[in-house]
């Protein structure tokens, strides 16, 4: 079973993450088992169906009285002929003894503590750096330390699996797995070997990505600014907030020589088809019904290719003559935007779960960043006017004159 993720729940007034996964809980009147989910959190905290929350001795009781069982105690055992253990591509049968033992590394994981496959590795750069039978000996420990179903994937390797291991786990003269070859200093040489190209590898790859993301922000982002479609029947409080960023707020601005009262206003009189219903949107008292008459014109045939750039158009007019509203996109910070509601279509909106595409919240992210990048008396719609309206100045215009949109 492969665990899920990721999962939380909040205690004391904070966030406990977890992971969850599918056990067979044992019902207590028929006896039979039955699929339930079992939930493992940070701070040890073990949950699964009606039963009461636990821990880890806890689930270690469950899993010894037979209440719980980590894979389906019915399910069907294929009979195939097992090659030698050194030849087998299987990992060993899941047990309790080592699900509880996975169970504390996901906890120890949640933590955010070294897990076993981290402690592994950690003990293979040591023996890499220096091969000594002390340090051998600790790789043992570590490697003995994963849960046995699971050691075939610690390496990563669908290929060797972990052999590697094993053959430099196993004493000079013996055989390996006890079926297998004989480990001699040539096999120990070929794992050390192995292990130089994985850890040099692994320091060539850090290397490239330092390359390739030699831009990327050091820090971690903030929490996202998510601007909600919200009513003021009273109308707009007097001091500005994140309300002043959404295309339906009043801030009057002039676009190609022509006034708008909102942003919302401009973007559907644009890509009206006629010069006249440009006009009649344009004239609207709400942005809702600027909103609702564009939706009924007939739109320009070039809207969709054009739409993104006439917005950022719009965006950069509104911030650019409207300096305390740019303060407030400035004050987001380097925190993504998440632009929701119902009024707008999923692309230019956030949509949760079933997606949306939230050009509108990204359209914004990059006004925010020409505003920083800004020279002063240089405005960002001067700057980009005749790249970023070249596209929207081709057919129509709110005066019907060819060109003039």
């Amino acid at each position: 079973m492969t665990w899920h993720g990721p999962t939380f729940r909040i205690s004391d007034g904070e966030t406990v993450n977890g992971v969850w996964r599918l056990v067979w809980r044992r019902h207590e009147l028929d006896g039979g088992h039955y699929p339930d989910h079992l939930f493992v959190y940070a701070d040890g905290r073990i949950t699964v169906g009606g039963y009461g929350p636990t821990d880890l001795d806890g689930l270690r009781e469950r899993l010894a009285a037979g209440k719980i069982e980590p894979d389906r105690p019915d399910a069907r055992e294929w009979p195939v002929a097992e090659p030698t253990k050194w030849e087998s591509r299987n990992p060993e049968p899941l047990t309790r003894e080592g699900f509880l033992l996975e169970v504390a590394d996901e906890i120890t994981r949640l933590a955010g503590r070294p897990g076993a496959g981290d402690r592994l590795w950690d003990a293979i750069r040591d023996h890499r750096r220096e091969p000594t039978e002390a340090h051998r000996a600790r790789l043992r420990d570590a490697y003995l330390a994963v849960p046995a179903h699971l050691r075939v994937y610690v390496l990563g390797d669908m290929d060797h699996q972990d052999r590697p291991l094993r053959m430099l786990l196993t004493d000079l003269g013996q055989p390996v797995d006890g079926d297998g070859p004989v480990a001699t200093e040539e096999g120990h040489r070929w794992a050390r070997a192995y292990f130089d190209d994985a850890v040099d590898g692994e320091a060539r790859h850090e290397k490239w990505l330092a390359l390739r993301y030699a831009d990327e922000p050091d820090e971690a982002p903030g929490p996202p600014v998510v601007l909600y479609e919200t009513v003021y029947p009273g109308g707009p409080p007097a001091e500005p907030g994140p309300f002043v960023l959404r295309n339906d707020h009043e801030a009057p601005f002039v676009h190609a020589g022509v006034a708008y009262p909102s942003v919302a206003h401009a973007y559907w009189a644009l890509s009206a088809a006629d010069p006249a219903d440009h006009d009649r949107i344009r004239a609207a008292t709400t942005a809702g019904e600027a909103h609702e008459a564009g939706g009924l014109a007939i739109r320009r045939a070039d809207w969709p290719a054009v739409r993104l750039a006439v917005m950022a158009a719009l965006l950069r007019a509104k911030f650019d003559q409207h300096p305390r509203l740019a303060e407030v996109l400035l004050a987001t910070g380097d925190a993504g935007i998440l632009y929701t509601g119902l009024s707008d279509a999923p692309f230019w909106r956030e949509e949760g779960r079933r997606g949306g595409r939230n050009w509108m919240g990204r359209l914004l992210e990059l006004v925010r960043s020409e505003l920083r990048a800004a020279a002063p008396r240089q405005t960002p719609a001067a700057r980009t006017a005749e790249t970023a309206l070249r596209a929207a100045t081709s057919t129509g215009s709110q005066t019907g004159e060819k060109g003039g949109a």
